[in-house]
């Protein structure tokens, strides 16, 4: 066991003060034996009671002191203690408000996006109410699936191809008239709609409900493909088969998974029975056609254009002709021109090297016999 200086400072102090009192007792007792006291034990003990008082002072004055050192550390430490707390809790308490502050923001983001999304559903509620208000009146079912129509070709055909509310037959106005060239001659597209009798399918509630509105569908049907037979095939004025427009892929899709021998009645009777998509489909293949018409039309003015073509071409032809000719004559002038100037080179080294002699010919006699053309 270590003991410290200030307990150690406390034994001996508690050792003094015990000898002290033993000594006392001691004296004590051998006065009571002994009459006579000596002075200088008397003396000795009052040293040791003085000497025992001072170390008792500065073992407090020692204790004081380690006792303020130890207050003064234990202030520190938990001065510093409760500093890195303040820090860590400010620390904290901002991470948590910044949290809180991300939170709070990410859910007015979300609540401004719910508001939109409910003003969006508010408002597509508004347009299938509107929907189906236009879808129960069969005047207005009517109007809507002529609209569609109408768009649908608007978007493939050009305006040149097509007609709406055209007079057909005898006082008869159809949908839309596909102006296709004989053969096989204008097709007639009529939009039908068939909505109570396919609504009364779906609410069927059993077997034999069912049935029966599957009747009323099939019968629905055949009215309208009749009816379009009858007036829109005209001999003579369309083509010999009519196309009856669905404006609901649902419907097209029942009748045809479910009812194929109403699907081949639609055939015998030349008419035939578009959605949406097929239509389009249709539609694409009518634009190919009308294509391929306008470049049988202009057959002429192509074959008119190509021989005006060929005719250039040929004229080109003669020009370069012309040019290649130019070309030689011009090489032949040029390798003339060269022949001549290296005979005049060849006679100019020749009247350099000539050395003028009383002797010989002067230069202008030399010229005149040489003669360089």
């Amino acid at each position: 066991m270590t003991f410290t200086s200030l307990e150690l400072l406390l034994f001996a102090g508690l050792a003094l003060a015990i000898g002290a009192v033993l000594a006392l007792v001691l004296g004590r007792r051998g006065a009571a034996e002994a009459p006579a006291v000596d002075p200088a034990q008397l003396a000795g003990l009052a040293g040791r009671l003085e000497q025992m008082a001072q170390t008792q002072e500065a073992a407090k004055a020692e204790l004081a002191r380690q006792l303020q050192e130890q207050e003064r550390a234990l202030g520190e430490t938990v001065a510093k203690r409760l500093a890195e707390l303040s820090g860590k809790m400010g620390e904290s308490l901002e991470k948590s408000a910044k949290q809180t502050t991300d939170t709070v923001t990410g859910l007015r983001e979300r609540l401004v996006r719910i508001d939109a999304a409910q003003a969006s559903l508010a408002e597509l509620s508004a347009h299938v109410v509107g929907l189906r208000d236009i879808l129960q009146n069969k005047q207005s079912r009517g109007a809507f699936g002529e609209v569609m129509l109408e768009d649908l070709v608007r978007q493939v055909l050009p305006p040149a191809a097509y007609a709406f509310q055209a007079p057909v037959g005898d006082g008869k106005r159809a949908d839309c008239l596909l102006k296709l060239p004989n053969p096989p001659g204008p097709i007639v597209v009529d939009s039908k709609f068939p909505l109570e009798a396919w609504r009364a399918m779906l609410a069927a509630g059993d077997e034999a409900q069912r049935k029966q509105a599957q009747r009323g569908f099939v019968v629905a049907i055949q009215k309208h493909i009749a009816d379009i037979r009858d007036k829109y095939i005209v001999p003579g004025e369309t083509a010999e088969a009519a196309l009856m427009f669905l404006p609901s892929e649902a419907v097209y899709a029942e009748l045809h998974a479910n009812h194929e021998a109403l699907v081949q009645e639609s055939y015998r009777a030349r008419v035939f029975i578009v959605s949406p998509t097929t239509l389009w489909a249709t539609l694409n293949t009518v634009r190919a056609v009308f294509k391929d018409v306008q470049m049988r039309e202009q057959a002429h003015l192509i074959q008119r254009e190509v021989g005006k073509l060929l005719v250039d071409i040929a004229r080109l032809d003669d020009r370069v002709d012309n040019l290649q000719k130019h070309f030689q004559q011009a090489d032949k002038d040029i390798r003339e021109i060269r022949i001549s100037a290296d005979k005049v080179t060849k006679r100019a080294g020749d009247i350099r090297e000539v050395e003028l002699n009383e002797g010989k010919p002067e230069l202008p006699a030399i010229v005149a016999e040489n003669r360089l053309i």
